[in-house]
């Protein structure tokens, strides 16, 4: 992978990580097109550079994440069921991750349900963070885990199932974000730990592109952010939705179509 290989999926990241379109799909897809998919550090880079998109998440909402204790406990009562899943079922996401038809289906699926979203969850009751309880931090988790099918997008699934227990639209992307920080990390630390295990080191031009790619997810990451909120605010999912359609068409397409599209 050169620099500007490394720039390009670092923007990706950054400006899909938390908008409801996929961004492990849409990184998969750009690493294919540039044809450095089979590569162990791209594999590790895609997921590494999580990392910067991670602090976009921390300092934007810097005072929010030193509230309260009970504010970290709903936000590991929302994660343990992501860590539950994915150490059962592990191999099952690793096959998964194999198939660009199962991005473009899932992103293709993904897209009609978003379409009618905000019609299906227009009553909200829960305005902000603090009126989340336990027991719907822990369902929003049970919807984080749909998200280990690659194309579903961790933000679309955590948004909509906070949706579905009554949290207004911005209610249910920021709790959606906060629950990013531990996911993320852990996923991060799983797959360098597994980067290890398996005897690879990195080189001097691999840790600065590694550098590069989270300085760039950051600030691309603070940008995506502040503009999907407002946007959310004001029109709501339909466009992520038809967004969505249109690009797992395209993937479904050019599979069917014989193109080899097989990723991983």
């Amino acid at each position: 992978m050169d620099l500007i290989q490394a720039v390009i999926l670092a923007i990706i990241e950054g400006l899909t990580e938390f908008l409801p379109v996929s961004s492990t799909g849409h990184m998969i897809i750009a690493s294919s097109a540039m044809g450095i998919a089979n590569n162990d550090f791209v594999k590790l880079f895609t997921v590494a550079i999580q990392l910067g998109a991670i602090l976009s998440v921390v300092v934007l909402y810097f005072k929010r994440f030193f509230q309260s204790i009970d504010f970290y406990v709903k936000l590991m009562v929302a994660f343990i069921p992501a860590v539950i899943f994915g150490l059962l079922f592990s191999k099952k996401i690793d096959q998964l991750l194999e198939s660009a038809l199962t991005v473009g289906i899932t992103l293709f699926v993904g897209g009609i349900i978003l379409l009618f979203v905000d019609k299906w969850f227009n009553k909200p009751t829960v305005t902000e963070e603090k009126g989340i309880d336990l027991i719907t931090a822990l369902k929003i988790g049970l919807f984080q885990c749909i998200a280990m099918i690659p194309g579903t997008s961790r933000s679309a699934a955590t948004i909509v199932g906070g949706m579905s227990q009554k949290l207004s639209r911005t209610a249910a992307a920021e709790f959606s974000f906060f629950l990013a920080v531990p996911t993320m990390f852990a996923a991060t630390a799983k797959k360098l730990y597994d980067f290890y295990k398996e005897g690879h080191t990195f080189t001097g031009e691999e840790i600065k592109l590694l550098a590069l790619g989270n300085v760039i997810a950051f600030i691309v990451g603070l940008l995506a952010i502040k503009t999907f909120i407002t946007f959310l605010e004001r029109k709501g999912f339909v466009l992520f939705g038809w967004y969505r359609i249109v690009v797992g068409a395209i993937i479904i397409g050019l599979y069917m179509a014989g193109h080899n599209l097989e990723v991983i």
